[in-house]
């Protein structure tokens, strides 16, 4: 749960669809990504000390990063006038649900710090049990955190009446200064530090 508290491409995808598409839409999905989510969790916990030996994914995952903010906030730049469409199937939030929990860049740094540090400190053992109990509450977590993001959303939408032009405006400008973080970031570990 605690991984998804700051602002980042999912939960900020979360305000968007609460926003421009509704409520049940976000909540199909946070359900679809949630679900992903336990899978990922599993797999990344069951490899995490061979993935942290063997891959240095520091800077692959800051270079994909700065890629992945550019291009979301440029297609939420692009799409700021549009009006949403009226109707939407829960097929559609299912499956960019399914296809953002796999592309999630994050989720790999995440679980290779977090599992590291549990595994190593004996807080969970890697047996499947444990590990299924786990990534079960992971993807929970995961789905009340993304859940309140879009309560809040659709609070703040109803309060102020905000606009979906505003709104994607905003989350826009948010992906960019995202990217903007991982650009710096890499410029200054590369060539100042």
């Amino acid at each position: 749960m605690v991984g998804y508290i700051p602002p980042g491409n999912i939960n900020l995808t979360v305000v968007q669809i609460t926003i421009t598409r509704g409520l049940r839409q976000a909540l199909y999905f946070i359900m679809a990504f949630s679900t992903v989510e336990i899978l990922f969790t599993f797999g990344v916990m069951r490899f995490v000390q061979w993935l942290s030996s063997e891959i240095q994914l520091d800077n692959i995952i800051d270079v994909i990063m700065v890629f992945m903010f550019g291009i979301l906030g440029v297609i939420t730049w692009r799409s700021r006038k549009e009006m949403p469409k009226a109707d939407y199937s829960k097929k559609d939030s299912i499956k960019y649900g399914l296809l953002l929990g796999v592309v999630n860049p994050m989720q790999i740094p995440y679980w290779l710090f977090v599992g590291t540090y549990l595994i190593s400190h004996e807080w969970i053992d890697i047996g499947y049990l444990s590990l299924s109990v786990f990534s079960i509450g992971s993807g929970i977590g995961a789905g009340l955190a993304l859940y309140g993001f879009a309560r809040f959303a659709q609070y703040i939408q109803e309060k102020f009446a905000l606009s979906s032009y505003i709104v994607n405006k905003g989350i826009a400008l948010l992906f960019f200064a995202l990217s903007a973080y991982h650009v710096c970031k890499i410029v200054y570990i590369h060539f100042i530090k």
